[in-house]
């Protein structure tokens, strides 16, 4: 299996059995880890879906034997407690032991509005990923645990169900402040450009020994203009920037959709059946300086693409040396 090559879940594309299929198929093809995306809402109608992560995690524990996964990326500060995630992270570890780490954000306004919180300006949101952090980890020590913060009380909780080996926190950023923080309190970063001076602020700030993770988004299929065609029908929210974290609604994204062109998501999307451009693009993240690379594919033709990685671009990565994914110590 390729450790330095992963296969994206999308759950706003997928319904939660085909998520548990395309997990599996990605197993046996050679991706050697997975990344589920965990939302209330798609971003747009047309995605169409949006299950219950840890519904699914539960269930492709079941079904594969060495596919490390992780959720990429939970906001454990609005919709969820962070003393439920808690629970529920330590569960998905207790079922796929040493092949699960928890992915953290601070997450988006489209999903974290729906128990009618106020969405708070980015240095309050990250404070409240801080502190949800240190929730988790204080509740992780076992034992009962309290906690009074600004954000966040904990009253007399304990999860009994801890696994032997705790998942990695790998923290999601963007600018320079999430990058800090993400070196400081993560166990690694997960990011979505080969950005060199990203990875400068998160080496030099905790995290000189920690894993980073790339999220390369592409459309396969079989010609350019397909591939195109698709990914602007597809995943217009691609190319809307960090305007789309305070939109509210799926509509809301539609409406800002007919601003964005064909060109604009092919600049951010790979469009391309050429699978040297796809090696290209995943070498661009190694070369930056990140260790695993996940590849979500936009669209329906899960199969036709994961059979694409199969036959023509994980092979020209084996000679790779294998970098595992899971956590701060794997990369020490």
């Amino acid at each position: 299996m390729n450790e330095r090559i992963g296969y994206m879940l999308s759950a706003e594309e997928h319904s939660a059995p085909d998520l548990v299929r395309n997990a599996m198929r990605a197993e046996e093809a050679g991706f050697g880890a997975a990344l589920i995306s965990d939302h209330y809402h798609p971003w747009t109608e047309l995605q169409g879906n949006s299950a219950f992560v840890w519904s699914v995690i539960g269930a492709i524990s079941q079904v594969t034997e060495q596919l490390r996964l992780g959720t990429g990326v939970t906001c454990p500060t609005m919709r969820i407690h962070p003393a439920i995630i808690a629970q529920a992270a330590a569960t998905a570890a207790t079922m796929m032991p040493g092949r699960f780490f928890f992915g953290v954000g601070a997450g988006e306004n489209l999903n974290e509005h729906v128990l009618g919180e106020v969405w708070p300006p980015p240095p309050i949101r990250l404070e409240m990923l801080e502190e949800a952090v240190e929730v988790i980890r204080l509740l992780w020590q076992g034992g009962v645990q309290s906690h009074r913060g600004r954000h966040y009380v904990v009253d007399d909780a304990r999860i009994y169900n801890l696994p032997e080996e705790l998942p990695p926190i790998i923290v999601s950023a963007g600018g320079p402040a999430a990058t800090r923080l993400a070196g400081g309190i993560g166990d690694g970063l997960i990011a979505t450009s080969p950005d060199g001076e990203q990875m400068e602020i998160f080496r030099t700030n905790g995290g000189s020994v920690k894993p980073a993770y790339g999220k390369l988004t592409v459309s396969w299929a079989k010609s350019e203009r397909e591939a195109r065609l698709i990914a602007h029908r597809q995943w217009p929210n691609e190319a809307m920037g960090s305007y789309k974290l305070d939109l509210r609604l799926p509509e809301d994204f539609e409406e800002v959709a007919v601003l964005v062109s064909e060109e604009d998501v092919a600049h951010e999307v790979l469009c391309s059946p050429d699978p040297a451009q796809h090696a290209a693009a995943i070498k661009e993240y190694h070369d930056a300086g990140f260790d695993v690379v996940f590849v979500h594919q936009v669209g329906p033709d899960q199969e036709g693409f994961i059979r694409f990685y199969e036959r023509h671009v994980l092979p020209a990565f084996d000679s790779f040396a294998a970098v595992a994914v899971g956590g701060a110590k794997n990369a020490v």
